[in-house]
């Protein structure tokens, strides 16, 4: 263990102003509370808030956050309150330790809700002082190089795929790259132990082969650039072994095609020598296409700045170089630990390192709950970037895969929300484009766009992401009150009662709903019926709705007459509803308006839509109570478009595909998906997806394809 007097010289070599006295009070302090306490290895408890403080004297942290790591597991591990560290310590060091405490070791939480939630509480914590993100890093760090102690082996994996999974990207996401490296091997050895072997094994190997070559790489770099004027701090090291193994599955290479196994990292005095540095070693030897990087001029969100680039170096090696000034080598191993303002509140508030950490706390706004929380901020953390530029130049990075919907939403969340299409270098594109390094973004907006359900499917960002689902959430909950007081006031009316909401309120206890908006969307969502609300109001009321509200499936199958235009009709309209959300069209009979249609009520996801001969309706003969009459309401809904589906049979003559999509797009029909389910010498037996006005234009479409010699048969799916 560090004793007494070398952690307080420790911090007083890089930091003369720390408070002695202070850092000597917390030893004693954490020492005494602790007491007897022992660790999984056997070693005194106090052994690890001791090493927790001496890891972060490696990167110079100020006395307060050495006192808070010394302090991190008093409250949570001992008789100590908060209010007897303010007491000793004062306001700021209980704030610390206290936002490091909210986390209650998250590690040991088999609960995912309360994993989420506490990690809720420390994204807050570390919002308000980032200070407490790197006493629970340097804390991870020395719990991971523990874990072999701990005997339950789904406890260190689950503890290891945490690491993985948020504290290592954390590390990254404020610069501390070596942190990250550690944090990373450490729970790559838990996770795949034989794959770390065997890198190992191949890592030896090749340096018993090229005995002292990093050496002779160091000495012959070093040379060529004195020799153009370049004074140069040249080092050299071996990728860890997961970093090599993430390059091997992302590239899908072996590891004898990785061009930087060995890194070399240049340290010059200026800019000016790092882009001279890199036309000497491009002169000097051959260039491995592809491996390029400037991140001087365009710096990752951490505020990482070097220039990368592979070559075939001295003795034909294929080595990866990473140039850089002293100030960018010392943040780019230290990150945010690298400068002295560590407060959110200071002057250094609109630094790369913390736009993340608002932009984490905007998802925080508009996340559901924590677990969605965990989630979204799992895919803010990707490490991968893409760098895009606005039409007026200006940078933003986004996680590799990005689409424009992403692009939008970074810029800002309104731009996201009214965003309609995209130009990709000048040039109109699919939303769901995946964006590259360099590319040009424009945006389209419109005053009348909402977002879009289908987003949700390609969207990478965290943020888009709960943008996207908090808008679902307020119009599926609008969707399913809307539907929900129809169905209400068709079965008041179906009794001969008059709906109001004073019926009601007096039957909310009933159900235990807070108001008649929140039981009007639970009888949307298919929690409730409207029968066992007009019951409750009106209690012993003997109801004869068997022909009347609920449709007997004997009776459904003799009502399959197309309802015409103008044509009125007492079912329930589903005009105003947006289909995916309230209200599914059913993909066994694919519905159209113009034919006689039902709704089958499912709990939780509303209404779907069947026509009223669909094979499927059989299914639901024994639950009558879930049928609900359902109309188009007016022939206006026929200016939408629908998908209608055929199955068809093709000769197999050349031409006879083109024949099929000229015809279906002279009818105004246009192909959304098709399928061959059989295929002979003869003919292909096909499903295709037509979108469509009406039953009636699909009805003409199929008219025309019979009339196409290349078409042996059409007929409309069903089923």
């Amino acid at each position: 263990m560090i004793r007494q007097f070398e952690l307080v010289e420790r911090v007083k070599a890089y930091d003369p102003s720390a408070d002695e006295d202070a850092l000597n009070h917390a030893y004693v302090f954490a020492m005494k509370a602790h007491g007897s306490q022992t660790r999984a290895s056997g070693d005194p408890y106090f052994s690890h808030p001791l090493e927790v403080a001496g890891i972060l004297t490696r990167y110079k942290v100020d006395s307060a956050s050495i006192i808070t790591a010394l302090l991190h597991d008093t409250i949570e591990d001992t008789d100590t309150d908060l209010h007897e560290i303010r007491d000793r310590f004062g306001g700021e060091i209980a704030r610390l330790v206290d936002g490091v405490t909210k986390l209650t070791r998250i590690e040991f939480q088999s609960d995912q809700a309360k994993q989420a939630e506490n990690f809720r509480k420390f994204v807050l914590a570390m919002s308000e002082d980032i200070r407490v993100l790197l006493v629970k890093l340097a804390d991870r760090l020395h719990n991971m190089r523990t874990l072999k102690y701990i005997k339950n082996q789904g406890k260190r994996r689950c503890i290891a795929m945490e690491t993985m999974d948020i504290y290592a990207p954390l590390a990254e996401r404020i610069g501390m790259q070596e942190m990250k490296s550690m944090l990373e091997d450490l729970a790559f050895g838990e996770l795949n132990p034989d794959a770390r072997k065997s890198i190992i094994k191949r890592l030896d190997f090749l340096r018993d082969q090229g005995e002292g070559l990093i050496q002779r790489v160091i000495v012959e770099l070093t040379r060529v650039l004195a020799e153009n004027g370049i004074t140069a701090k040249v080092s050299g090291r071996e990728k860890t072994p997961y970093s090599i193994w993430r390059k091997m599955q992302h590239n899908n290479v072996g590891f004898e095609q990785l061009s930087d196994i060995m890194a070399f990292r240049v340290v010059v005095d200026t800019v000016e020598d790092c882009y001279q540095t890199l036309g000497v070693a491009h002169n000097a030897y051959p260039v491995v296409p592809g491996r390029f990087r400037d991140y001087i001029s365009t710096p990752k969100p951490n505020g990482y700045q070097s220039i990368h680039t592979g070559v075939f170096g001295p003795e034909q090696q294929r080595i990866e170089l990473q140039i850089r000034t002293t100030e960018m080598h010392d943040i780019a191993e230290h990150g945010v630990a690298a400068h002295w303002s560590y407060k959110q509140g200071s002057e250094d508030d609109d630094h790369p390192q913390y736009r993340w950490l608002r932009e984490l706390l905007d998802i925080l706004e508009h996340a559901a709950g924590p677990e969605e929380f965990l989630e979204h901020t799992k895919l803010e953390m990707f490490q991968d970037q893409v760098f895009c530029f606005t039409p007026r130049g200006d940078l933003v990075d986004l996680p590799r895969g990005a689409t424009p919907v992403d692009f939008a939403y970074k810029v800002h969340s309104e731009v996201g929300d009214r965003c309609v299409g995209a130009k990709i270098n000048g040039r109109m594109m699919p939303l769901r484009s995946e964006l590259r390094n360099g590319d040009q973004v424009e945006i389209m907006t419109s005053k009348e766009q909402t977002p879009s359900p289908t987003w949700e499917r390609f969207v990478v960002t965290g943020k888009a992401r709960a943008k996207i689902r908090r808008f679902i959430r307020l119009q599926e909950r609008n969707q399913y009150e809307q539907l929900g007081r129809s169905i209400l006031q068709r079965a008041f009316r179906d009794d001969g009662y008059e709906f109001s909401d004073k019926a009601i309120k007096g039957v909310l206890k009933v159900f235990s709903q807070p108001s008649v908006e929140d039981l009007c969307a639970q009888i949307g969502a298919g929690h409730f019926t409207g029968i066992e609300i007009v019951e409750a109001v009106y209690p012993g009321v003997c109801k004869k709705r068997e022909d009347e509200n609920v449709i007997p499936l004997a009776r459904a199958r003799n009502c399959q007459a197309k309802v015409q235009p103008g044509e009125p009709s007492d079912g329930i309209p589903i005009k105003s509803l947006i289909p995916g959300m309230a209200m599914h069209f059913a993909g066994c009979c694919h519905p159209l308006p113009g034919d006689r249609i039902v709704g089958i009520v499912t709990t939780g996801k509303g209404v779907t839509i069947h026509t009223i001969d669909c094979d499927t309706l059989e299914t639901y003969s024994d639950t009558p109570e879930r049928w609900l009459d359902v109309s188009w309401d007016t022939y206006e809904q026929a200016a939408e478009i629908h998908v209608g589906r055929i199955h068809l049979t093709v000769l197999n003559v050349p031409g006879s595909l083109g024949d099929l999509s000229t015809v279906i797009a002279k009818n105004e029909g246009n192909i959304s998906n098709l399928k061959i389910t059989n295929r002979s010498s003869d003919f292909f037996d096909m499903l295709i997806d037509i979108e469509v006005r009406d039953v009636n234009h699909l009805t003409d479409v199929i008219a025309a394809l019979r009339a196409n010699p290349a078409i042996n048969s059409v007929d409309r799916a069903r089923g």
